[in-house]
C-alpha cells in the first residue's frame, strides 16, 4: 500500500528534531455547494532540525516515532 504524501506550512519548530506541520484541505459542501477549508496539524520527524517556521514542506506516513509522531519530513515543496 501507498504511503500518503500531505503538503503543508511549519508552524512550529520549538522541539528537538520535531516540527508541527499544518496541513489545509479544502472540498465542496456537499449541501451548500461552498468550497470549505479544513486545517489540521500534524508532527513530523526532522531528523536534522533544518525546517524553519513558514517553509512549505512534504510529509510522508512512516512508522510511528512516538505517542505523536507518525509522519517524517520528505522534503521542501
Amino acid at each position: 500500500m501507498p504511503k500518503r504524501i500531505l503538503q503543508g506550512e511549519v508552524v512550529s519548530d520549538k522541539n528537538d528534531k520535531t516540527v508541527v506541520v499544518l496541513v489545509e484541505r479544502r472540498f465542496k459542501h456537499p449541501l451548500l455547494q461552498k468550497v470549505v477549508r479544513r486545517t489540521k496539524k500534524y508532527h513530523a520527524h526532522d531528523e536534522s532540525n533544518s525546517c524553519k517556521v513558514g517553509e512549505m514542506v512534504r510529509i510522508e506516513e512512516c512508522r510511528p516515532i512516538s505517542k505523536n509522531k507518525t509522519w517524517k519530513i520528505v522534503g521542501n515543496a
